[in-house]
């Protein structure tokens, strides 16, 4: 059998790792490697490769997006594609980095190539690669989460479903108003903490009642809201990330579990 590194014809990827992955998840980000190999690819970690620049963006600082989406970009010249597994993050780089830099026409072309090539990881395994050879089991009832970001900036609804249906033992429940926010939002959730935390607690009333077991999503900030809250809560449902299911690497403690 050919592996993905010895075949020349395998699309050269580079991983977006993204910044709460590498702090609070690096088991996504090998889960991501191990989903990207599978489907054939040859995966590269870029080690120059910083953070989006959604704070700043948020926030309205121009000046250090632009500076921060220039070293990005720079990083991951040269790669048939880009892949992340947060919707939130791929939709900075993908719609947001040639706005930010529309005024500097080198960056501008170069941001947009590399737009071009950005894909969220279940759309990238669903739509680009065609891939749908999913071998892992986990069996459990879960519910899943649409982020704002990956829902309304990159339409990403039926791809992690279509991947999840393949997931041997899983039973998808959906919950009541899965479209809705969380209330993370990124700096949302710091700037109006009240009304963050009434539109979790929403989220949470929704998943408890939904019965399912576990709670998927597709972007670690989601998740972490979630997951914060329904420790507060009490519950014991589960909170994992759609990577780490489909890859079969939920062997370890769910997110959450035995952090404040």
């Amino acid at each position: 059998m050919t592996t993905a590194s010895e075949n020349p014809s395998s699309p050269r990827v580079a991983l977006f790792v993204t910044c709460l992955i590498d702090m609070f998840r690096p088991n996504v980000g090998f889960a991501a490697v191990r989903l990207l190999e599978r489907a054939g690819c040859k995966v590269e970690v870029p080690r120059a490769q910083t953070c989006c620049g959604q704070p700043a963006y948020n926030n309205g600082d121009q000046e250090t997006t632009a500076c921060i989406a220039r070293q990005v970009i720079a990083a991951f010249d040269g790669f048939d594609y880009v892949v992340g597994a947060s919707g939130s993050c791929i939709g900075m780089l993908k719609e947001h980095y040639p706005r930010v830099l529309k005024d500097d026409p080198d960056w501008f072309h170069r941001a947009e190539r590399l737009a071009g090539k950005c894909y969220e990881l279940t759309t990238f395994l669903m739509d680009v690669m065609q891939w749908r050879d999913v071998e892992s089991s986990f069996t459990a009832t879960v519910t899943y989460h649409d982020s704002c970001s990956g829902l309304r900036e990159l339409g990403i609804k039926q791809q992690p479903r279509a991947l999840l249906s393949q997931v041997s033992g899983l039973n998808l429940k959906e919950m009541e108003d899965s479209e809705v926010c969380c209330g993370f939002g990124g700096t949302f959730c710091i700037k109006y903490p009240k009304i963050s935390e009434r539109m979790v607690s929403d989220k949470t009333a929704n998943i408890t009642a939904s019965e399912a077991e576990c709670i998927l999503g597709g972007d670690m900030g989601c998740l972490l809201n979630i997951a914060g809250r329904l420790k507060r809560e009490g519950s014991n449902i589960k909170v994992y990330h759609v990577a780490e299911v489909l890859a079969g690497m939920t062997d370890q403690s769910a997110i959450g579990d035995g952090e404040g």
